[in-house]
């Protein structure tokens, strides 16, 4: 068996390829990335793609249907990734998030692979004070990142067939200490405050309401995605409902386990409209052997040990390249990053 991974140098890609590497022991992976974060390795020694047997360097918008002979699967990570970014590179988003996906699906299909892995998103239902949403509620994007999710699966469903079945697993919000660990999500952010001996400072009214899942588990879901039996086409809430959560009992929690950190609520905040309960009584159906296995304590435990292990204790993370979009502003600034959210190849000499 031959599995593409897409963006597969960013946050979640490092654990899904080890994974992968654990489970399908004898398949050849391939990784394809653009490699704007593949210098952001924290708590690793060696780079993670060792344990892939391929990986290419490249723009998901200009992938050579040649990477694509032979492959059973791909799976799609690749994607601007966060609503700042988003709203930053508004144009790349939809060309990347949307365009690039249908077009890759399309080039699978056509060249015999037998599936292809979305990774999607429950930032899709945005603002839902009305229960748990399913797969069949309205959504109710907010940004250019979410509403980019919503066109790709909505053009998916065309390109699945008999022969080639696609997998939308709309994910909760990501935590979980990785080889490329992002610090711009909601309970990593929380933690890095604690170990860092800050204040837990919660930038809206602590209210809204954030399904969670570790990115461990993230590459549990993929794996359940490869090769599943079923409808030609899927998209499904991926999660656990006791990770249902509003987001000052996330900062409770953190300070609860490390101690020493209080927690600092902006009660003057203006109301985030970014706020779903997420029902996943379908994907506990559908794969009872795949279910989330960590839990909210042990996501805290294993950050904070990460972040203790590289010796982090960096009071201003918010404004340090641990923040995905201050990476880009750094390579923006270093003439590497155009407006286009491509490499500039030439940038200007110093």
């Amino acid at each position: 068996m031959k599995i593409l991974i897409t963006g597969n140098m960013g946050y979640v890609g490092p654990v899904v390829c080890a994974h992968l590497r654990q489970v399908f022991s004898s398949a050849e992976l391939v990784g394809y990335d653009a490699g704007f974060f593949s210098s952001c390795m924290t708590g690793c020694d060696v780079l993670p793609e060792f344990v892939l047997d391929q990986q290419i360097f490249g723009d998901v918008r200009n992938l050579d249907p040649a990477h694509l002979k032979g492959v059973d699967y791909v799976v799609h990570l690749a994607a601007i990734s966060n609503d700042p970014i988003s709203d930053q590179f508004e144009h790349a988003t939809y060309e990347i998030n949307h365009e690039a996906t249908i077009a890759i699906a399309r080039a699978a299909r056509e060249a015999g692979a037998k599936g292809f892995v979305f990774a999607s998103s429950c930032s899709m239902y945005g603002f839902a004070d009305s229960g748990p949403r399913t797969e069949n509620s309205d959504l109710n994007p907010l940004t250019p990142y979410a509403k980019s999710k919503v066109l790709a699966e909505r053009d998916l469903q065309d390109v699945a067939s008999d022969d080639f079945s696609v997998t939308c697993l709309r994910f909760s919000t990501a935590c979980g200490f990785s080889p490329r660990t992002r610090l711009d999500l909601v309970l990593n952010d929380f933690v890095a405050c604690a170990v860092a001996g800050q204040q837990i400072a919660v930038l809206s009214d602590g209210t809204p309401w954030r399904p969670l899942i570790n990115v461990s588990d993230m590459a549990r879901a993929i794996e359940w995605g490869v090769g599943r039996d079923g409808d030609s086409f899927l998209a499904i809430n991926v999660g656990s409902a006791d990770w249902n959560m509003q987001v000052r009992d996330l900062a409770n929690a953190v300070e609860r386990l490390i101690p020493g950190a209080g927690v600092s609520i902006n009660a003057d905040a203006p109301p985030d409209k970014r706020s779903y309960r997420v029902d996943f009584s379908l994907y506990q159906r559908l794969a009872p052997d795949h279910q989330p296995q960590k839990d909210l304590d042990g996501s805290i435990a294993e950050l904070r040990e990460g972040l203790q292990e590289m010796g982090f204790a960096d009071g201003e993370f918010r404004s340090s390249t641990l923040m995905r979009i201050n990476h880009l502003g750094r390579l923006r600034d270093q003439g590497l990053l155009d407006a286009d959210f491509r490499w500039n190849r030439t940038p200007k000499m110093a």
